[in-house]
């Protein structure tokens, strides 16, 4: 079984249709899920969900979903800085703002986990373990400098044995390792990607008697999604940030003459 996972698609509409259709042009692909935080950031948050509705693909809720969906006080997200806590709520009250209630109820709908088997339960082969953060919380952070031990905790929690894979995203940035025989996969981001690289991405898992996974990298129209956001009310770094891939140039600040 060919497993396509999507994560973080944060309103992104262009890059969710280049990845959607990067995906339509591999006839192996058995199954796609999206694996939360649809909303935010970009100015699509009704039509990113429409298009998923559309194409009947399952998945589950991120904390940006789950967030918006209950109008709790803030979006479970992480700042490195004041200014990205600033650009952070205001990404949450514009989406908030801008949201129709059938997108609501619908993301009020998702599941917190998703597990496949593709061999059908009554066979002995792996387990995918779909969530967003990490078993427990949508809002953990699960990056790569987190230790082995880590890794082996959420996998007990999880459920998870040797062959099995725990997938996950919500950092946007991608990266892979086995601990005990358990594939532990970060998916990276479809709509906001924080690696330097601008390209939406993907991951391929196959499923079988072994697992093989497979990183995406698919260009886009990131000129009309940059253009959008500067011609909405969202905050114009937000243009910035989609063309660097998240690492936009540091503002130089200029000293007063004494």
């Amino acid at each position: 079984m060919r497993v396509a996972a999507l994560y973080d698609v944060h309103g992104n509409l262009p890059a969710l249709e280049a990845v959607l259709a990067d995906i339509d042009g591999r006839p192996d692909v058995d199954a796609v899920y999206h694996l939360g935080d649809l909303v935010g950031y970009a100015p699509w948050p009704n039509e990113v969900v429409a298009l998923l509705r559309q194409r009947a693909i399952a998945g589950i809720a991120g904390n940006y979903d789950s967030t918006t969906a209950s109008d709790y006080k803030h979006c479970g997200c992480r700042y490195e800085d004041p200014r990205q806590e600033e650009l952070s709520h205001l990404s949450y009250a514009w989406t908030r703002a801008h949201v129709s209630a059938e997108t609501k109820r619908w993301l009020a709908g998702l599941p917190f986990r998703l597990d496949v088997r593709p061999l059908g339960g009554h066979v002995a082969g792996p387990k995918l373990v779909l969530v967003h953060g990490n078993p427990v919380l949508n809002t953990v952070y699960w990056t790569e400098d987190r230790p082995d031990a880590f890794c082996a905790q959420m996998a007990e929690i999880a459920g998870a044995r040797a062959g099995d894979v725990v997938a996950f995203g919500h950092t946007h940035k991608p990266w892979r390792r086995a601990v005990a025989g358990i594939h532990f996969l970060n998916t990276g981001s479809v709509g906001r990607p924080k690696d330097g690289d601008w390209r939406t991405g993907y991951v391929l898992l196959d499923l079988g008697r072994e697992v093989a996974v497979e990183f995406v990298r698919v260009p886009y129209d990131v000129e009309r999604a940059a253009g959008a956001i500067l011609e909405s009310d969202l905050p114009d770094d937000f243009a910035e940030y989609l063309k660097t891939g998240g690492k936009p140039a540091p503002v130089e600040t200029i000293s007063s003459p004494r």
